[in-house]
């Protein structure tokens, strides 16, 4: 596995946090665990040229998901999703909500959202109360849509100058007390995690459909790798609905 650095301090709930050496930290990593979980097609794309929500798997992913979002500590997503499906990013099932308040957690998982410059929507799902909402930006971000979203009650976190540095931003989740992290998409955010080597695990479900378009969103976008690919190591092939959940771990 990647190498780690030394937790943070824990911040007081409430509080903005914003790295204050993101020199002494640049290349280093967070010690959460990291898991990214995706559907994709048969092609890996994520989503048509559209980029609007397909149904890739079925019921028995879906309840999969929702015991992996149980275990976490929070759910992250980029703001792309966030324009396009307005998530919701909790649980599905009461009982598991009941399960996490017997051990003394919140009913659902917290929410994560990588968005540059703000463009979160203060009344979207995601920032309603059923759960903590923490919203990453840049310094780039307009001060009257961080105001926004702080009236809205989210929680900011400010990491890097135009876009948001995902390695001090990993460290503000540790600070706010987030030591498991679920990555959801879309595939610029999954690319940028891969990329700087903060992915733990990478699971994926790939269904049986082939959507096709070279404009069409796949697993993992961005500016892609030339070189020095990334490595993988599968631990397990599962089939599920009418499709396989493939299980990685990252490599050294």
């Amino acid at each position: 596995m990647f190498n780690r650095c030394q937790s943070p301090p824990r911040l007081p709930p409430g509080s903005d946090w914003q790295d204050r050496n993101a020199e002494a930290v640049a290349g280093r990593y967070p010690g959460m665990d990291v898991v990214v979980n995706a559907a994709m097609s048969a092609d890996g794309k994520l989503s048509s040229c559209r980029r609007e929500q397909i149904k890739i798997s079925g019921p028995e992913d879906f309840d999969r998901v929702d015991r992996i979002r149980r275990e976490v500590d929070a759910i992250a997503v980029g703001i792309g999703t966030v324009l396009a499906d307005d998530p919701h990013l909790t649980l599905d099932d009461p009982k598991r909500q009941q399960r996490r308040r017997e051990n003394g957690r919140s009913a659902n998982p917290a929410r994560v959202v990588i968005d540059s410059r703000g463009r979160t929507p203060p009344d979207g799902r995601i920032c309603d109360d059923a759960a903590t909402t923490h919203v990453v930006v840049s310094s780039a971000a307009p001060d009257e849509r961080r105001e926004a979203l702080r009236e809205a009650g989210v929680e900011l976190i400010v990491a890097g100058e135009e876009r948001v540095d995902l390695t001090t931003a990993f460290g503000g989740l540790e600070a706010a007390g987030i030591d498991s992290l679920l990555v959801e998409g879309g595939g610029e955010l999954i690319f940028s995690v891969i990329e700087d080597g903060l992915i733990d695990r990478l699971i994926v479900f790939v269904g049986s459909l082939v959507i096709g378009g070279r404009d069409a969103p796949t697993l993992a976008d961005g500016d892609g790798f030339v070189d020095d690919f990334p490595a993988l190591s599968l631990t397990s092939v599962d089939r599920v609905d009418d499709g396989v959940v493939l299980s990685y771990v990252a490599g050294e």
